[in-house]
């Protein structure tokens, strides 16, 4: 029935944002984008920004309507529409997409980057590309780009210091099986929670830490309910923009290219602004009496050690090949 919804509401935006003929009789075209993100974060300055690039290229003849916060479908129901042709776009994070594309999973390998530049230098690779986008076109999406919002990072009330400090800690992350597996290689106990709880789980008690980049640590307010902020920085945080692949091959050559160079600038003005936010976000959390904890050489070799398991059954899954060139092997 919540499938039925959404293409059903889909639907209805598509019909609703055809805005007529041009002066010529050239269609012009509204179609949504959607994402399960608040507005002020750079997943929204992404999707707007490709937008915005769009209906530029193509002298407004293409236009694209964004729809952020889960208006029409979380992660999941997103993935689901775009892979049926109802909702043509999508921009998330890596991390849902899992469960349709398995060798995804190469993104969750924990703490391989030390800079957000290494993750870029990385996911750019033409090697690892020509890897990666053939497993998006077969479960139905073709990948556009690539951005980020940093490294997801952890906030808590107790101080982290050591290793033994992560333990027993209940943090809240996203329903992703190695994302758990790496808490709980740290002795920590994951516990998946749907986002829009996590803010007055914190509150309550019921939960003592969550993970996620700065930008949602300040967009959200959980600064205001912890005390520490731990730069754990155990994950970049990946966005892709993402495109149904039959909606996509319907499309002109003309039009297509449009997309493609649409998708290039916005992938590159994200990151900046992303690098620009950031530190925006980190003067917000300190001028909360948030204290921000750096991770140390040592306590951060000790997380990677306890990540082995985790890296094996990554392997497994996503292959030598695709895992090395991810960490630039």
């Amino acid at each position: 029935m919540k499938k039925l919804i959404i293409v059903f509401i889909a639907s209805i935006i598509a019909v609703a944002m055809c805005i007529g003929c041009s002066d010529n009789g050239e269609q012009r075209y509204a179609w949504p984008l959607g994402t399960s993100s608040p507005e002020d974060t750079v997943t929204q300055i992404y999707a707007v920004k490709f937008a915005d690039e769009v209906s530029r290229l193509s002298n407004g003849k293409m236009k694209i309507q964004v729809y952020a916060n889960s208006t029409i479908g979380g992660d999941r129901e997103l993935l689901e529409s775009c892979q049926d042709g109802d909702i043509p776009f999508v921009v998330q994070n890596t991390a849902p997409q899992v469960s349709f594309i398995p060798e995804l999973c190469v993104f969750d390998l924990p703490c391989v980057f030390s800079t957000i530049e290494e993750a870029r230098k990385s996911v750019d690779n033409p090697d690892f590309l020509n890897l990666i986008e053939p497993l998006y076109e077969n479960a139905g999406f073709k990948l556009l780009g690539i951005s980020d919002q940093g490294f997801r990072i952890m906030t808590t009330n107790k101080k982290i210091e050591k290793l033994e400090d992560f333990t027993g800690q209940k943090i809240r992350t996203m329903e992703n099986s190695y994302h758990l597996d790496f808490w709980k290689a740290l002795n920590a106990n994951p516990t998946p929670m749907t986002f829009s709880e996590v803010y007055i789980g914190l509150q309550q008690k019921t939960i003592d830490a969550q993970e996620n980049p700065y930008e949602v640590v300040v967009s959200s307010k959980f600064y205001e309910q912890q005390k520490y902020v731990v730069e754990t920085n155990h994950l970049p945080h990946l966005i892709t923009l993402i495109v149904s692949d039959d909606f996509y091959n319907s499309l002109s050559p003309e039009q297509q290219s449009i997309i493609d160079e649409a998708a290039k600038t916005a992938t590159l003005y994200s990151r900046q602004q992303s690098d620009e936010r950031i530190d925006g976000r980190i003067n917000i959390i300190n001028e909360n009496n948030t204290e921000i904890l750096p991770v140390s050489d040592e306590l951060r070799q000790e997380m990677i050690d306890k990540s082995q398991n985790i890296y094996d059954s990554i392997r497994k899954v996503a292959g030598d090949e695709l895992v090395d060139n991810y960490i630039g092997k």
